[in-house]
């Protein structure tokens, strides 16, 4: 594997003191120097503040934090992540559940199908395969399904897994447009950032989505106790993908790219 791109990785954090593993973190940025966390801490009220001070103080400039001062949820966390690493001006930028579900050793592989001519997003994919040891619990598999597919009809997109929160992109002029303004949903913004893409490359005639993403089955992923997605979260997105859909017949997304 040669030299990577510069890679800023967002993993928001809302009470996550009993999930966070600071020595993968620390193990990733020491073998992959290209590689860079930044912790957006969405406002936690337990000790999370403190881990992410003393992990990203005493170890490595490739670890940085920011703290939200109140709880915002997830999709602005994620957002407010990428509009920093888009004034750092990294090559790609991407987002990662602090849970580690999806483990870190996976960043290279995506980053080297980025490096490949006109790609510009890999996503992870949840897929129970041969050789694959991916872990989730029925009926959060079987919501998820019925959801997923819902999603890749609305957007018109054939993509099996939109919620597997291991996402990187290339960091280009329809990406900014995406996050420059907060997003509609809380829950299931990962198909508004899919659907924000379809119309960024609309307006400025970029390569298809289709042709320029890529869905990556995982080798590992496992469902980690203390999630805070319950089942009656499933309800509430598929509330949030009406008002995805209402998005997209009433496109308001910025022509100004954040950060430019």
């Amino acid at each position: 594997m040669g030299v990577m791109q510069k890679t800023i990785i967002v993993v928001p954090c809302f009470n996550e003191s009993q999930r966070l593993v600071p020595g993968e973190f620390k193990k990733a940025v020491t073998e992959y120097p290209w590689l860079h966390f930044l912790f957006v801490n969405d406002g936690s009220t337990d000790n999370t503040r403190e881990i992410l001070e003393f992990l990203c103080n005493s170890f490595s400039p490739q670890l940085e934090r920011i703290h939200l001062e109140r709880n915002s949820g997830k999709a602005e966390a994620v957002r407010q992540g990428f509009l920093i690493a888009f004034r750092i001006d990294a090559d790609y930028i991407g987002y990662w559940d602090a849970d580690l579900a999806t483990p870190l050793d996976v960043i290279p592989r995506f980053c080297e199908i980025l490096e490949e001519p006109g790609m510009k997003m890999v996503i992870g994919a949840r897929v129970r395969l041969l050789g694959r040891k991916i872990e989730r619990r029925r009926l959060r598999h079987y919501l998820g399904r019925i959801f997923a597919t819902c999603a890749s009809m609305l957007i018109k997109l054939p993509i099996y897994d939109t919620q597997c929160g291991a996402k990187i992109f290339k960091n280009t002029e329809e990406l900014r447009m995406v996050f420059s303004t907060p997003f509609t949903v809380r829950w299931t913004f990962d198909v508004e950032i899919l659907a924000r893409l379809l119309l960024a490359e609309r307006t400025l005639g970029a390569t298809p989505l289709i042709e320029s993403g890529v869905e990556y089955p995982l080798e590992n992923w496992k469902d980690i106790t203390g999630s805070k997605v319950r089942t009656v979260d499933f309800i509430v997105a598929f509330i949030e993908l009406a008002r995805i859909y209402l998005f997209l017949r009433f496109p308001k997304i910025e022509k100004t790219s954040p950060g430019s």
